[in-house]
């Protein structure tokens, strides 16, 4: 017997929600938005006049062309007259060359009479290195070796691409207990 009573209760709560939604007024948020809206202009500039373009007419009679043969001798003659520096590509590399300085150690010397070796490790690999070596990426050319370091005349660029020569050493370094 519950079960008609069930059946209208449930359509009456929907249609009294559903009229609690509607018919309200609403004329004063119109208003306040009509008012809002004729307050609020936005301001725009003007645009200004376009610059007036005028074209560049390029005449190349009597001028020498950039590209010429004769202006790349004088560049590159020009280039050469730098420092005179240059290093000797067209000698073997030695191994010690394929490392960066900083991941060699010289770790002692060895002498022999009229001969001091420098004892450069490298990933646990020791070699001998006498003056006139090269070792380093930047043809690092051995020129003193003393009991506690190895002097370095350094060849590389500059930033204009002509080849300066730089002082570098390696410094002995003590063994770790």
């Amino acid at each position: 017997m519950m079960k008609p009573f069930s059946h209208f209760l449930l359509p009456c709560s929907f249609a009294i929600l559903l009229s609690a939604c509607g018919g309200s007024n609403t004329d004063d948020v119109r208003q306040w938005m009509d008012q809002t809206r004729a307050q609020s202009r936005a301001l725009v500039k003007p645009l200004s006049e376009p610059k007036k373009f005028s074209p560049y007419i390029y005449d190349a009679k009597g001028r020498e062309d950039p590209y010429s043969p004769n202006k790349l001798a004088i560049a590159l003659a020009k280039a050469g007259k730098g420092s005179g520096i240059q290093p000797n590509f067209d000698r073997r590399s030695e191994p010690l060359e394929s490392y960066p300085l900083d991941m060699l150690s010289m770790v002692g010397t060895l002498s022999k009479p009229g001969m001091r070796y420098a004892l450069i490790q490298v990933d646990k690999t020791i070699y001998q290195v006498k003056v006139g070596n090269y070792i380093g990426k930047n043809i690092g050319l051995v020129t003193n070796i003393t009991d506690t370091e190895v002097h370095l005349k350094e060849t590389v660029q500059d930033a204009a691409g002509e080849w300066v020569e730089r002082e570098a050493k390696l410094e002995l370094q003590e063994m770790q207990k």
